[in-house]
């Protein structure tokens, strides 16, 4: 049996190497890498290997950015630190996971599944409910040689403004990230977070009030103390569900 292993972290790639070998003699490693770019790179350019380990998150994104991107042509087995929720939504969905810190017996389990053919390469649309309950708990924004952990906890808000996006902190502070508003917006806890315009996603704390604007549009004050935009306005189209989403 042949695996691709995607993982940034070059400690839990090591670990998952020797888990592979020590204990599967009949399994080869084609290769290891840890982006969504080199991921792409390589299944564009190696035969399909019978099974791949994929790490969620990726220094460059999500794992679920390779989906889109291109075919996956091997079963999946997700490795993983999330929750029992989202654990089981690649259980349902016919991609076996791996809870970190992987457990040989796991492990077993899932090459079994694999070699047995019970798991199977998943379907744009199991990846998509997959994206849908996979709720990011933290980001990490990077600095130049520095990496920022942010919880999603301590986030006031995003925005996009000249085709950048924004993270905004309770404490003020402002980063940078790759990630669009459209590609953030499905990893976000959707009774947290509600995304009240093209260019805003705000958290459901950081409200002081709602006021009406003609038109039928809302405006929206922050609690004091917290940096605002210039432009905290629900669109028209997304009034009803926000104000759904506020009353929860």
């Amino acid at each position: 049996m042949k695996a691709l292993i995607i993982e940034d972290e070059l400690r839990a790639r090591k670990h998952m190497m020797h888990l592979l070998t020590d204990n599967f003699p009949a399994m080869e490693v084609m290769g290891a890498v840890g982006s969504v770019k080199e991921s792409l790179e390589w299944l564009s350019s190696h035969d399909a290997p019978d099974v791949i380990f994929m790490d969620v998150e990726l220094s460059d994104g999500s794992s679920f950015d390779i989906f889109t991107q291109t075919e996956v042509p091997s079963p999946v087995i997700m490795t993983t630190a999330y929750d029992q929720y989202a654990v089981h939504a690649f259980e349902v969905n016919a991609v076996d996971y791996l809870l970190k810190p992987i457990n040989l017996a796991d492990l077993k389990r899932a090459i079994g599944r694999v070699a047995s053919g019970e798991a199977v390469k998943p379907s744009g649309d199991a990846i998509r409910s997959l994206i849908a309950q996979v709720r990011k708990e933290k980001f990490l924004i990077r600095l130049n040689d520095r990496i920022v952990p942010v919880r999603t906890t301590d986030i006031a808000y995003f925005y996009s403004e000249a085709k950048n996006s924004y993270i905004v902190t309770l404490g003020g502070s402002s980063y940078v990230m790759d990630e669009s508003l459209d590609a953030l917006a499905d990893s976000l806890d959707p009774s947290a977070f509600y995304r009240i315009s093209r260019s805003c996603i705000i958290s459901e704390g950081v409200i002081d009030s709602v006021s009406r604007l003609m038109g039928g549009r809302l405006r929206i004050t922050l609690r004091s103390g917290l940096p605002s935009l210039t432009d905290l306005t629900v669109s028209r189209a997304r009034v009803d569900g926000f104000m759904a989403w506020l009353e929860k």
